[in-house]
């Protein structure tokens, strides 16, 4: 009993880590992190890399938090919830398939980005790392946790996904030099198709908690 326990946290933090860091997905924002900062000294990108990643590190950690109080304000059950994010991850891994992110950054954003003097918060922050599909994530994940012991993987996965977004933002240069724009799209690529697996895999939990299909 208790090993299934066991296994069973190590694989809801495991797919936690995966899936917001997939979402948040720092690698794919690099080229547009260094156009929007291309006037900037190396001292003032790491400020605005740390300012993006707080607003990433906040803004999950509020909807997680907040996830329940808007299932019940709306009156949306979570395996609903987790059907519709589901499919939003779908949608995203889609996109990421095709080295494209494009309910997270556009022209737009990166139009804005360029004008902005400080694109740290927004649009950096929200909605290029903490986009609709990691915020829906985030809300499932914390929605479906039934004590602490799955709640603090929720939020290490945030947290974790926050830092090592600080690292490679700051590092933005030499990582875009190192793996270059075909490197970025082959990681967006397989990153995608992880992504996909999982969106299946909170539709099918999804679907089997309102009793429409029965996994064995």
């Amino acid at each position: 009993m208790h090993g299934a326990f066991s296994a069973h946290i190590v694989q809801f933090t495991l797919v936690a880590i995966s899936s917001v860091f997939f979402l948040v997905d720092p690698f794919a924002v690099i080229p547009t992190f260094l156009v929007m900062t291309a006037r900037h000294d190396s001292e003032t990108r790491r400020r605005m890399a740390a300012r993006a990643c707080w607003t990433c590190f906040i803004v999950l950690s509020a909807f997680a938090v907040a996830g329940t109080a808007i299932f019940k304000l709306f009156g949306i059950t979570l395996p609903a919830f987790e059907i519709a994010g589901g499919l939003i991850l779908l949608l995203i891994g889609l996109d990421m398939l095709q080295a494209q992110r494009s309910t997270q950054e556009g022209p737009t954003e990166t139009l804005e980005g360029t004008i902005k003097d400080d694109v740290g918060i927004t649009p950096l922050g929200i909605p290029m790392l903490a986009g609709p599909g990691a915020i829906s994530t985030v809300m499932v994940l914390n929605g479906s946790a039934r004590n602490w012991s799955t709640t603090i993987p929720v939020f290490a996965a945030i947290a974790l996904s926050s830092i090592v977004s600080y690292w490679i933002l700051c590092a933005a240069e030499r990582v875009s030099k190192r793996m270059g724009q075909t490197g970025i799209r082959v990681l967006m690529r397989i990153m995608g198709l992880m992504l996909m697996a999982i969106a299946i895999q909170f539709m099918i939990n999804g679907a089997t908690n309102l009793g429409l299909i029965k996994v064995d």
